[in-house]
């Protein structure tokens, strides 16, 4: 094999793709990249056998064929080269020579077919989506992924296409997180599946900002996510997945508007008095045109008052500061509306044009508990 290419497009591809693989590993072909070079397009693999990232750059291809290396060692190696192309060949033995103006290193590969073999496959259902705003509606619920291995299928979100409607939802047991649009130019068919959190996590992270399209692939066990020149490959996860739809209090007695930004800043005052290793609960009592935050650990206590508009009679609840926090704070919209029916049913979060376009539910803690 031997190729040259730009020495920062190979940097950036390197990157990409070491992020699923594993810093140690048993089966140490895992802590390498599989580089693949034919016509044109090096394709630079990583795989953790959950997750695999598909890069490819392209490049000046003299000799096509393939090698394992270390993903830390070569990239740290590129980085650190001159800003100019990089030339590297491969010999029969397996040792790979890179070459970049005056700097010149030779490391130790493998062979291309000690390499577990990437996941394999068959296309069912493709949409497409606005870049930009799947980067956004992963950001918006990825804090209520579960991170609880006894239900496997709530370390994962949810994906549900029914017509031209997209829903993520996220639960991890004391809230769930909703985020639904509407999709342009699309005739895919119905379908849902769960996507693990670490692949939406990288997905976020290679997603930009820019106006660019994400392709979603469902296959039968995995699901495949394309950006630009970039493939990230996911198994499914298997299970049966909270109905959501019966979590949803149906019957909401307390319609409140709240500014985000305002109430974000109330909480996170009261909430600097608050043990983190005993997460004593932010009392929130709701009266007609204020909110009245209290909070009180062993160090002290702190309260503050925040103004809301809306209809409520006097009512007190108890929050996990931290769990109310990453709802507002997920919330894309300057106001928001705190729909309440009594201390101990959930609260729900959601926007004040009655749009289903986001929902956040968070379970109170019960104050009784705390006062006895």
């Amino acid at each position: 094999m031997k190729f040259v290419c730009d020495k920062l497009l190979l940097l950036a591809a390197i990157l990409t793709a070491t992020h699923v693989a594993p810093v140690k590993s048993p089966v140490v072909t895992l802590e390498g990249l599989l580089l693949e070079a034919e016509d044109g397009i090096v394709r630079i693999s990583g795989y953790d056998l959950k997750t695999a990232i598909i890069t490819s750059v392209q490049a000046d291809v003299e000799e096509k064929g393939g090698i394992v290396l270390n993903a830390r060692l070569f990239g740290d190696i590129v980085r650190r080269m001159p800003d100019q192309n990089v030339m590297i060949s491969v010999n029969s033995g397996y040792v790979a020579s890179l070459v970049s103006g005056m700097s010149e290193f030779e490391i130790l590969g493998s062979p291309p077919s000690d390499f577990p073999d990437l996941p394999s496959v068959e296309e069912q259902n493709t949409i497409d989506i606005n870049e930009t705003l799947l980067k956004d509606m992963i950001s918006q619920i990825k804090f209520a992924i579960s991170n609880n291995e006894s239900r496997p299928v709530h370390t994962g979100a949810l994906f549900e296409i029914n017509g031209d409607e997209l829903t993520i939802v996220a639960v991890d047991g004391f809230r769930l997180a909703l985020r639904r649009e509407i999709l342009q130019n699309t005739d895919a068919a119905s379908c849902s599946f769960v996507v693990p959190g670490a692949a939406l996590g990288e997905l976020e992270r290679i997603a930009t900002d820019e106006e660019g399209i994400v392709s979603i692939t469902l296959c039968t066990k995995h699901i495949v996510f394309s950006v630009g020149n970039i493939t990230l490959v996911s198994r499914r996860l298997e299970g049966e997945f909270l109905n959501y739809r019966n979590s949803i209090p149906q019957e909401r007695k307390h319609r409140i508007i709240i500014n985000r930004a305002e109430m974000i800043k109330s909480v996170e005052r009261v909430s600097v008095i608050i043990n983190d290793m005993q997460l004593t609960p932010l009392k929130c009592l709701f009266t007609d045109g204020m909110v009245m935050l209290n909070a009180a650990s062993a160090v002290g206590k702190a309260s503050d008052e925040c103004v809301i508009s809306g209809d409520c009679e006097e009512l007190e609840m108890g929050f996990n500061y931290k769990y109310l926090l990453d709802a507002l704070k997920a919330a894309p919209t300057d106001e928001i509306l705190f729909e309440l029916t009594n201390s101990v049913t959930p609260c729900v979060i959601s926007p004040t044009d009655d749009s289903n376009r986001f929902l956040y539910l968070i379970l109170p803690v019960r104050l009784k508990a705390y006062d006895s």
